[in-house]
């Protein structure tokens, strides 16, 4: 090959690393800008999502945390992305035609997934597996899978928070998600089912066991955990608000009380997530040390 035909071929790859990118950043913005913006003012608008705002900026934090060891995987482009970004668009369309936003947020996932896989092979597909996983979380639930979710736990917080005002001594009847105290009915509304809590407390402990934990077992039981810590929590917060609507009366229900209650019992919870983690780093220990005995 002469000097100028492979001066040509170096600069024609130089500058295919620029054109692909350049191209599906494009592909992106003219698919996705519709649907992304309504994205972001769900996000705003919808306490339930509020920390969406704070996936994509994790993601990328990840990415740059581990650049050194992207740059070390294997570069080996499939043609087979292609495919999966075909596979992509196509949700994208299915999802639009049947006004299903779950799918058509999700195949901009799918899409990204096969844009890495085309240009950069299984092997950094796999390294970046994590932070592109996670931004499935910025995604709000299908509305038919959230109202599953919420009413057992409107009924579970009703149950606990009963429970736990009669053994306060504090008058209760339950009917269903109403509380009927002697002078005023508190009813636990999907705001109050502590969903909203649990997926914060859910993204919160998927990052946080990334970050400081190693072992695969301990993030996952701190996940899970995340479940019951939640349910608690949002218990605690119906006991507190009915014990003082006992004595105060209603308006002790409303307000800034329920307001800043909310916030406290996050801390709570996130204090809790702590404890948890702890807890299941000693176990990791005892383990260890009975193997090691």
């Amino acid at each position: 090959m002469s000097t100028t035909a492979r001066v040509f071929a170096t600069s024609w790859k130089n500058r295919e690393w620029i054109v692909w990118p350049s191209a599906f950043v494009a592909l992106i913005i003219i698919l996705y800008a519709p649907i992304l913006k309504q994205l972001v003012i769900q996000w705003w608008t919808d306490p339930d999502y509020g920390h969406g705002f704070l996936v994509p900026l994790i993601s990328g934090y990840v990415l740059w945390h581990q650049r050194a060891r992207l740059t070390k995987s294997e570069f080996k482009p499939s043609n087979f992305g292609f495919l999966v970004m075909l596979g992509g668009v196509v949700l994208l369309l299915g999802g639009s035609l049947g006004a299903e936003l779950f799918t058509s947020r999700f195949s901009l996932l799918v899409l990204l997934a096969g844009m890495v896989l085309f240009l950069a092979g299984w092997k950094r597909l796999r390294a970046v597996s994590f932070p592109l996983g996670f931004l499935i979380l910025m995604i709000p639930i299908p509305v038919i899978i959230y109202n599953q979710i919420t009413f057992p736990l409107q009924l579970l917080a009703s149950r606990v928070a009963t429970s736990g005002l009669e053994l306060m001594q504090v008058p209760v009847l339950r009917d269903g998600n109403v509380l009927i105290l002697p002078n005023y009915s508190l009813e636990v509304v999907e705001a109050c089912s502590g969903i909203r809590s649990l997926m914060n407390l859910f993204t919160l402990a998927i990052a946080y066991g990334y970050f400081v934990e190693s072992r695969r077992w301990v993030r996952y039981a701190l996940a899970i955990l995340m479940v019951p810590i939640a349910v608690v929590s949002n218990s605690i917060r119906i006991i507190g608000t009915g014990v003082l609507t006992s004595h105060f009366g209603p308006e002790a229900a409303e307000g800034f009380f329920h307001e800043f209650s909310g916030w406290i019992i996050f801390m709570v919870s996130l204090v809790l997530m702590f404890v948890c983690h702890l807890i299941l780093r000693q176990i990791g220990k005892d383990r260890r040390q009975i193997a090691h005995a």
